[in-house]
Protein backbone atom coordinates (compact mmCIF):
# COMPACT_ATOMS: atom_id res chain seq x y z
CA UNK A 1 0.00 0.00 0.00
CA UNK A 2 3.46 1.85 1.13
CA UNK A 3 4.35 1.79 -2.13
CA UNK A 4 1.16 2.23 -4.45
CA UNK A 5 0.80 5.46 -2.67
CA UNK A 6 4.59 6.86 -3.46
CA UNK A 7 3.64 5.72 -6.79
CA UNK A 8 0.40 7.87 -7.01
CA UNK A 9 2.17 10.86 -5.59
CA UNK A 10 4.77 10.41 -7.88
CA UNK A 11 2.32 10.59 -10.71
CA UNK A 12 0.83 13.31 -9.62
CA UNK A 13 3.96 15.05 -9.30
CA UNK A 14 5.01 14.46 -12.56
CA UNK A 15 1.73 15.42 -14.08
CA UNK A 16 1.85 18.83 -11.86
CA UNK A 17 5.51 19.32 -13.14
CA UNK A 18 3.78 18.64 -16.80
CA UNK A 19 1.17 21.01 -16.33
CA UNK A 20 3.33 24.14 -15.08
CA UNK A 21 5.69 23.86 -18.46
CA UNK A 22 2.58 23.67 -20.64
CA UNK A 23 1.41 26.71 -18.80
CA UNK A 24 4.89 28.47 -18.90
CA UNK A 25 5.28 27.81 -22.59
CA UNK A 26 1.65 28.74 -23.06
CA UNK A 27 2.39 32.50 -21.47
CA UNK A 28 5.42 32.40 -23.23
CA UNK A 29 4.03 32.00 -26.83
CA UNK A 30 0.87 34.56 -25.72
CA UNK A 31 3.72 37.08 -25.24
CA UNK A 32 5.93 36.51 -28.56
CA UNK A 33 2.81 36.55 -30.45
CA UNK A 34 1.48 40.10 -28.57
CA UNK A 35 5.45 41.51 -29.11
CA UNK A 36 5.33 40.67 -32.42
CA UNK A 37 2.53 42.31 -33.51
CA UNK A 38 3.35 45.36 -31.70
CA UNK A 39 7.30 45.42 -32.89
CA UNK A 40 4.85 45.82 -36.83
CA UNK A 41 2.67 48.02 -34.99
CA UNK A 42 5.94 50.51 -34.07
CA UNK A 43 7.31 50.46 -37.20
CA UNK A 44 3.75 51.79 -38.83
CA UNK A 45 3.55 54.27 -35.89
CA UNK A 46 7.33 56.07 -36.34
CA UNK A 47 6.34 56.03 -40.17
CA UNK A 48 2.98 57.81 -39.71
CA UNK A 49 4.29 60.49 -37.04
CA UNK A 50 7.18 61.06 -39.62
CA UNK A 51 4.59 61.77 -42.54
CA UNK A 52 2.23 64.15 -39.98
CA UNK A 53 5.93 66.19 -39.74
CA UNK A 54 6.44 66.03 -43.75
CA UNK A 55 2.99 67.99 -44.12
CA UNK A 56 4.69 70.52 -41.92
CA UNK A 57 7.49 71.09 -44.12
CA UNK A 58 5.20 71.32 -46.81
CA UNK A 59 3.19 73.85 -45.53
CA UNK A 60 6.63 76.20 -45.56
CA UNK A 61 7.13 75.72 -49.81
CA UNK A 62 6.60 78.54 -51.31
CA UNK A 63 4.33 77.14 -54.55
CA UNK A 64 1.03 76.37 -54.46
CA UNK A 65 1.69 73.38 -56.74
CA UNK A 66 4.92 72.19 -54.76
CA UNK A 67 2.41 72.08 -51.59
CA UNK A 68 0.06 69.70 -53.78
CA UNK A 69 2.59 67.78 -54.87
CA UNK A 70 4.69 67.19 -51.55
CA UNK A 71 0.91 66.44 -50.05
CA UNK A 72 0.19 63.89 -52.43
CA UNK A 73 3.61 62.36 -52.04
CA UNK A 74 2.79 62.07 -48.38
CA UNK A 75 -0.66 60.67 -48.63
CA UNK A 76 0.58 57.90 -50.92
CA UNK A 77 3.36 57.27 -47.99
CA UNK A 78 0.32 57.28 -45.30
CA UNK A 79 -1.83 54.86 -47.45
CA UNK A 80 1.12 52.23 -47.67
CA UNK A 81 0.58 52.73 -43.61
CA UNK A 82 -2.75 51.74 -44.03
CA UNK A 83 -2.41 48.44 -45.78
CA UNK A 84 0.35 47.24 -44.10
CA UNK A 85 -1.67 47.94 -40.53
CA UNK A 86 -5.05 46.06 -42.92
CA UNK A 87 -2.17 42.97 -43.70
CA UNK A 88 -1.71 42.40 -39.65
CA UNK A 89 -2.55 39.28 -38.18
CA UNK A 90 -3.43 40.67 -34.65
CA UNK A 91 -3.87 37.79 -31.27
CA UNK A 92 -7.48 37.24 -31.45
CA UNK A 93 -8.71 39.93 -28.38
CA UNK A 94 -6.64 42.67 -30.44
CA UNK A 95 -8.63 42.44 -33.98
CA UNK A 96 -11.36 45.15 -32.78
CA UNK A 97 -7.82 47.57 -31.78
CA UNK A 98 -6.93 46.62 -35.07
CA UNK A 99 -9.34 47.96 -36.97
CA UNK A 100 -9.54 50.96 -34.78
CA UNK A 101 -5.71 51.40 -35.78
CA UNK A 102 -6.49 51.77 -39.57
CA UNK A 103 -9.35 54.15 -39.14
CA UNK A 104 -6.92 56.54 -37.51
CA UNK A 105 -4.38 55.31 -40.63
CA UNK A 106 -7.23 56.48 -43.19
CA UNK A 107 -8.16 59.15 -41.61
CA UNK A 108 -5.07 60.78 -41.36
CA UNK A 109 -4.41 59.49 -45.17
CA UNK A 110 -8.32 61.68 -45.81
CA UNK A 111 -7.02 64.72 -44.20
CA UNK A 112 -3.49 65.16 -46.40
CA UNK A 113 -5.23 64.65 -49.26
CA UNK A 114 -8.04 66.86 -48.12
CA UNK A 115 -5.12 69.29 -47.92
CA UNK A 116 -3.63 68.05 -51.30
CA UNK A 117 -7.21 69.07 -53.19
CA UNK A 118 -8.44 72.10 -51.51
CA UNK A 119 -4.63 74.03 -52.20
CA UNK A 120 -5.30 72.68 -55.72
CA UNK A 121 -8.95 73.95 -55.74
CA UNK A 122 -8.33 77.20 -54.31
CA UNK A 123 -5.08 78.19 -55.91
CA UNK A 124 -6.86 80.59 -57.82
CA UNK A 125 -9.00 81.74 -55.32
CA UNK A 126 -8.67 85.22 -53.63
CA UNK A 127 -11.51 84.42 -51.27
CA UNK A 128 -8.86 83.36 -48.13
CA UNK A 129 -11.54 83.46 -45.20
CA UNK A 130 -13.56 80.66 -46.90
CA UNK A 131 -10.62 79.28 -48.42
CA UNK A 132 -8.77 78.57 -45.06
CA UNK A 133 -11.88 77.41 -43.37
CA UNK A 134 -11.81 74.63 -46.04
CA UNK A 135 -8.52 73.74 -45.27
CA UNK A 136 -8.89 73.70 -41.90
CA UNK A 137 -11.57 70.96 -42.23
CA UNK A 138 -9.39 68.77 -43.84
CA UNK A 139 -6.52 69.45 -41.38
CA UNK A 140 -9.13 68.92 -38.26
CA UNK A 141 -9.15 65.12 -39.97
CA UNK A 142 -5.65 65.00 -39.07
CA UNK A 143 -5.93 66.07 -35.30
CA UNK A 144 -8.82 63.63 -35.07
CA UNK A 145 -6.47 60.57 -36.18
CA UNK A 146 -4.90 61.21 -32.86
CA UNK A 147 -7.90 60.66 -30.69
CA UNK A 148 -9.25 57.83 -32.21
CA UNK A 149 -5.58 56.03 -31.67
CA UNK A 150 -4.60 57.37 -28.41
CA UNK A 151 -8.36 56.01 -27.22
CA UNK A 152 -9.64 53.64 -29.52
CA UNK A 153 -6.44 51.90 -30.41
CA UNK A 154 -3.97 53.08 -27.12
CA UNK A 155 -6.08 53.03 -24.46
CA UNK A 156 -7.93 49.66 -25.27
CA UNK A 157 -5.02 47.54 -26.66
CA UNK A 158 -3.43 48.56 -23.07
CA UNK A 159 -6.23 47.38 -21.20
CA UNK A 160 -6.96 43.63 -23.46
CA UNK A 161 -3.17 42.92 -22.32
CA UNK A 162 -3.97 43.71 -18.87
CA UNK A 163 -6.55 41.30 -18.68
CA UNK A 164 -4.50 38.89 -20.87
CA UNK A 165 -1.52 38.63 -18.37
CA UNK A 166 0.78 40.21 -21.46
CA UNK A 167 3.37 42.14 -19.24
CA UNK A 168 6.61 44.19 -20.81
CA UNK A 169 5.08 44.78 -24.31
CA UNK A 170 4.50 48.19 -24.54
CA UNK A 171 1.97 49.49 -27.64
CA UNK A 172 3.33 52.85 -29.36
CA UNK A 173 1.77 56.77 -29.30
CA UNK A 174 1.61 58.09 -33.09
CA UNK A 175 0.35 61.83 -33.35
CA UNK A 176 0.35 62.42 -36.90
CA UNK A 177 -1.95 65.29 -36.46
CA UNK A 178 -0.30 67.37 -33.63
CA UNK A 179 3.13 66.88 -35.55
CA UNK A 180 1.67 68.55 -38.73
CA UNK A 181 0.10 71.30 -36.28
CA UNK A 182 1.82 71.79 -33.17
CA UNK A 183 0.57 72.42 -30.13
CA UNK A 184 -1.91 70.14 -31.51
CA UNK A 185 -4.90 71.61 -30.82
CA UNK A 186 -7.88 72.36 -33.59
CA UNK A 187 -6.77 73.99 -36.50
CA UNK A 188 -8.32 77.50 -36.79
CA UNK A 189 -8.97 78.58 -40.20
CA UNK A 190 -6.57 82.20 -39.17
CA UNK A 191 -3.67 79.53 -38.92
CA UNK A 192 -4.49 78.20 -42.32
CA UNK A 193 -4.66 82.12 -43.65
CA UNK A 194 -1.67 82.64 -43.01
CA UNK A 195 -0.48 79.95 -44.65
CA UNK A 196 -2.31 81.03 -48.18
CA UNK A 197 -1.16 84.02 -47.04
CA UNK A 198 2.25 83.76 -47.57
CA UNK A 199 1.78 81.53 -50.51
CA UNK A 200 -0.30 83.92 -52.11
CA UNK A 201 2.41 86.68 -51.35
CA UNK A 202 5.01 84.31 -53.15
CA UNK A 203 3.21 83.09 -56.31
CA UNK A 204 2.74 87.40 -56.83
CA UNK A 205 6.03 87.85 -56.95
CA UNK A 206 6.59 88.40 -52.95
CA UNK A 207 5.33 91.90 -53.33
CA UNK A 208 5.83 93.17 -49.25
CA UNK A 209 2.65 94.28 -47.75
CA UNK A 210 1.90 94.45 -44.01
CA UNK A 211 4.42 94.27 -41.35
CA UNK A 212 6.85 91.14 -42.00
CA UNK A 213 10.10 90.47 -39.07
CA UNK A 214 11.94 88.50 -36.41
CA UNK A 215 13.67 89.48 -33.13
CA UNK A 216 15.50 87.60 -30.78
CA UNK A 217 14.10 87.62 -27.31
CA UNK A 218 16.92 85.79 -25.22
CA UNK A 219 19.30 83.45 -25.48
CA UNK A 220 19.89 81.19 -22.12
CA UNK A 221 23.45 79.12 -21.49
CA UNK A 222 21.98 75.94 -20.34
CA UNK A 223 21.94 73.45 -18.49
CA UNK A 224 22.58 76.63 -15.58
CA UNK A 225 19.14 78.67 -17.98
CA UNK A 226 21.56 81.41 -17.61
CA UNK A 227 20.18 84.65 -19.46
CA UNK A 228 23.38 86.00 -20.95
CA UNK A 229 23.36 90.56 -21.63
CA UNK A 230 24.40 91.92 -24.21
CA UNK A 231 25.88 95.01 -22.18
CA UNK A 232 28.12 93.26 -19.29
CA UNK A 233 30.34 89.94 -19.46
CA UNK A 234 28.64 86.97 -18.95
CA UNK A 235 30.60 84.11 -17.14
CA UNK A 236 29.44 80.77 -17.82
CA UNK A 237 30.46 77.37 -16.80
CA UNK A 238 31.10 75.17 -19.29
CA UNK A 239 29.43 71.92 -18.42
CA UNK A 240 30.00 68.47 -20.61
CA UNK A 241 26.12 69.20 -21.75
CA UNK A 242 26.55 73.13 -22.43
CA UNK A 243 24.27 74.37 -24.31
CA UNK A 244 22.69 77.37 -25.81
CA UNK A 245 18.84 77.74 -26.24
CA UNK A 246 17.56 80.75 -28.37
CA UNK A 247 14.12 82.60 -28.79
CA UNK A 248 13.28 83.95 -31.24
CA UNK A 249 9.99 85.61 -32.02
CA UNK A 250 7.51 86.03 -34.99
CA UNK A 251 7.31 89.99 -34.64
CA UNK A 252 5.12 90.70 -37.68
CA UNK A 253 1.76 89.54 -38.99
CA UNK A 254 2.56 86.93 -41.00
CA UNK A 255 3.05 83.36 -40.95
CA UNK A 256 7.28 83.10 -41.69
CA UNK A 257 8.82 79.91 -42.76
CA UNK A 258 12.14 78.04 -43.30
CA UNK A 259 14.37 80.57 -40.74
CA UNK A 260 18.15 79.99 -40.49
CA UNK A 261 19.11 80.83 -37.21
CA UNK A 262 23.04 80.46 -36.64
CA UNK A 263 25.18 80.31 -33.31
CA UNK A 264 28.80 81.21 -33.36
CA UNK A 265 31.31 81.23 -30.83
CA UNK A 266 34.34 83.15 -31.44
CA UNK A 267 37.87 80.95 -31.28
CA UNK A 268 40.63 82.44 -32.98
CA UNK A 269 40.80 81.35 -36.65
CA UNK A 270 38.50 78.53 -36.02
CA UNK A 271 34.98 79.94 -34.59
CA UNK A 272 32.07 77.30 -33.44
CA UNK A 273 29.59 77.69 -35.91
CA UNK A 274 26.11 75.97 -35.51
CA UNK A 275 23.29 76.72 -37.65
CA UNK A 276 19.47 75.57 -36.96
CA UNK A 277 16.15 76.14 -38.95
CA UNK A 278 12.78 77.34 -37.63
CA UNK A 279 10.47 75.41 -40.14
CA UNK A 280 7.32 77.52 -39.55
CA UNK A 281 6.50 80.19 -36.96
CA UNK A 282 3.54 81.95 -36.60
CA UNK A 283 2.81 85.94 -35.59
CA UNK A 284 3.57 86.57 -32.07
CA UNK A 285 4.84 83.27 -31.44
CA UNK A 286 7.80 82.26 -29.48
CA UNK A 287 10.26 79.37 -31.02
CA UNK A 288 12.92 78.20 -28.89
CA UNK A 289 16.30 76.77 -30.49
CA UNK A 290 18.61 74.97 -28.57
CA UNK A 291 22.20 74.56 -30.03
CA UNK A 292 23.97 71.62 -28.00
CA UNK A 293 27.05 69.71 -29.30
CA UNK A 294 29.51 72.76 -29.05
CA UNK A 295 32.76 70.55 -28.86
CA UNK A 296 35.72 72.71 -26.91
CA UNK A 297 35.18 76.25 -26.34
CA UNK A 298 37.63 78.59 -25.27
CA UNK A 299 38.65 78.58 -21.36
CA UNK A 300 39.56 81.63 -19.23
CA UNK A 301 39.66 84.28 -22.15
CA UNK A 302 37.25 86.88 -22.96
CA UNK A 303 35.34 85.50 -25.87
CA UNK A 304 32.09 86.43 -27.76
CA UNK A 305 29.15 83.92 -28.96
CA UNK A 306 27.24 85.60 -31.65
CA UNK A 307 23.49 84.69 -32.69
CA UNK A 308 22.06 85.32 -36.01
CA UNK A 309 18.35 85.01 -37.21
CA UNK A 310 18.24 85.62 -41.25
CA UNK A 311 15.85 88.02 -42.33
CA UNK A 312 12.73 87.38 -43.59
CA UNK A 313 11.52 88.52 -46.61
CA UNK A 314 9.81 91.94 -46.49
CA UNK A 315 11.43 92.76 -43.52
CA UNK A 316 12.21 96.17 -42.55
CA UNK A 317 13.66 96.48 -39.37
CA UNK A 318 16.94 93.84 -39.33
CA UNK A 319 18.68 95.06 -36.37
CA UNK A 320 17.24 92.97 -33.92
CA UNK A 321 18.11 89.96 -36.35
CA UNK A 322 21.73 89.55 -34.56
CA UNK A 323 23.17 89.90 -30.91
CA UNK A 324 26.43 89.42 -29.60
CA UNK A 325 27.16 88.15 -25.85
CA UNK A 326 30.96 89.20 -23.87
CA UNK A 327 31.48 85.59 -22.48
CA UNK A 328 34.17 83.77 -20.29
CA UNK A 329 34.12 79.98 -20.27
CA UNK A 330 34.98 78.54 -16.92
CA UNK A 331 35.61 75.36 -15.93
CA UNK A 332 33.28 73.52 -13.69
Amino acid sequence: MLRLLALVAFVIAIVLVFALLIQSCASSSKRSSYASYIGKVNRIASSSTANGAAVANALTLLKVSDVVAKLRGIADSERQNVQAAQGLNPPGPLRPENAYLVEALQLRVNGIDGLAAGFDQTAGSKNTSADATLLAEQADRLLASDIVWDDFFLALTKQVMAHEGVSGVTPPESHAGAAAFPPGDLVAPHTMALVLERLRGASTGGKCSGLHGTNIVSVKALPAGQTLSTSSLNTVTATTDLAFAVTVDDSGNFLEAKIPVTLTIVKGSSPIVKTQTIQSINPSEQKVITFTGLGQVPFATQTTVKVDVRPVPCEANKSNNSAQYPVIFSLP
